[in-house]
C-alpha cells in the first residue's frame, strides 16, 4: 500500500498547495480529521481552523484555513476552503484588531444574520492570532 496521497489545497484567491503527501489533519465540523494515504472515499465540511500537512521528507507545515470542504477519492485529496495562510503570512496585528472589532460588534445589537456573520469573523481572527503563535514558538 503507498505511504503518500496526492493533496491539492485550493483557497479562493489562489492555489496554496499541491503535491504528495504522507498526512493530513483538518478542522472538520465534527473534530480533528486525519487523512492517510489509502483513506475511504468522503466529503466532509470543514470549519476555520488549522491544518497540518506532513509532507514525504517529514517536513511538518501548518496552515491556518477558513470554512471549505474536503474530498478523499482514490488516493487523492482536495481541499477547497475560502482562505490559507501560513503563519508567516499572518499579519498578527491585524488579526488582533479584527478580534477586538468583532468581540466589541458581539455586544452590540445585531440581526442574527450579522450575529452570525460576527461570530465567524472572530472565529477567523482567533484562528489566525492561534496558527501564528504556533509558528512564533517554534
Amino acid at each position: 500500500m503507498a505511504r503518500e496521497f496526492h493533496l491539492r489545497v485550493l483557497a479562493a484567491d489562489r492555489p496554496f498547495y499541491e503535491g504528495a503527501c504522507v498526512s493530513l489533519t483538518v478542522p472538520a465540523v465534527d473534530g480533528s480529521m486525519g487523512i492517510l494515504a489509502g483513506h475511504s472515499n468522503t466529503i466532509a465540511a470543514l470549519v476555520p481552523g488549522a491544518m497540518s500537512v506532513t509532507l514525504p521528507d517529514g517536513q511538518r507545515r501548518t496552515a491556518a484555513v477558513s470554512g471549505g470542504l474536503i474530498k478523499v477519492e482514490n488516493n487523492e485529496v482536495l481541499v477547497l476552503v475560502d482562505s490559507a495562510e501560513r503563519p508567516e503570512e499572518i499579519d498578527t496585528n491585524r488579526a488582533k484588531r479584527a478580534e477586538a472589532k468583532a468581540r466589541e460588534a458581539l455586544l452590540q445589537k445585531q440581526s442574527i444574520q450579522e450575529y452570525k456573520f460576527t461570530q465567524a469573523t472572530l472565529a477567523r481572527a482567533i484562528n489566525r492570532l492561534r496558527v501564528s503563535h504556533i509558528h512564533d514558538t517554534k
